[in-house]
């Protein structure tokens, strides 16, 4: 069952550490750090991905900013409470990390499959270029009953197919990783500028 959960949601990125080791929280006695890593699109944009790792992986007080690294893991979601409502926070939990000499084939460098069930009404649009979008956000189960909430984001004809998916269907869904900023308001006078996360999809497929 565990290895069946684990195939739904598969990530693997290779990038540049960008950060230090930030402590996460413990469970069970093992620790777990935040660390950003940046990797590169082919277009040259470069996305911040942020990934958890436990301590058992790597030695967290190293000094490994500039460093290149693989990531084998998870595509993971959980709600944080705060200005009276929840955000959904996002990050990749690492089961695998290892340190490269160089960035190797960055065809490859980020890449992502989910299995999972659409759990809202998807939102299609059209830019002012006329460039359809279609944004879904998939639930995939997790072990022990609790599930991830991955926010989507359908270009063009995938948009359209996407686009009349209702919620409940299955889906499996091929892509990338993004990270894009935004200004959240926060005040009449105050605003933030944040990072959103969200799966590029690049093939998307419904199962019966």
């Amino acid at each position: 069952m565990a290895d069946k959960i684990f195939e739904n949601n598969q990530v693997s990125i290779i990038g540049e550490i960008v950060s230090d080791f930030q402590y996460s929280h413990e469970v069970y006695g093992e620790g777990f750090y935040m660390v950003d890593v940046s990797v590169s699109r082919l277009s040259n944009f470069v996305d911040y991905i942020p990934v958890m790792v436990s301590e058992r992986l790597i030695d967290v007080t190293g000094d490994y900013i500039g460093r290149y690294v693989y990531i084998g893991g998870q595509f993971r979601s959980f709600n944080r409470h705060e200005e009276k409502k929840n955000r959904l926070v996002l990050s990749v939990f690492a089961r695998e990390l290892e340190i490269m000499e160089d960035a190797g084939d960055e065809s490859a460098s980020n890449q992502i499959f989910l299995d999972g069930y659409i759990c809202k009404e998807s939102v299609y649009r059209k830019t002012p270029l006329g460039r359809e979008i279609a944004d879904l956000l998939v639930a995939v189960n997790r072990s022990y009953g609790k599930s991830d909430y991955i926010p989507c984001i359908c270009w063009g004809r995938n948009a359209r197919f996407a686009s009349g998916f209702a919620v409940g269907t299955h889906v499996q869904i091929w892509g990338r990783i993004q990270s894009r900023e935004y200004v959240k308001k926060i005040s009449e006078t105050e605003v933030e500028q944040r990072t959103a996360y969200e799966v590029s999809v690049s093939k998307i497929e419904f199962l019966e």
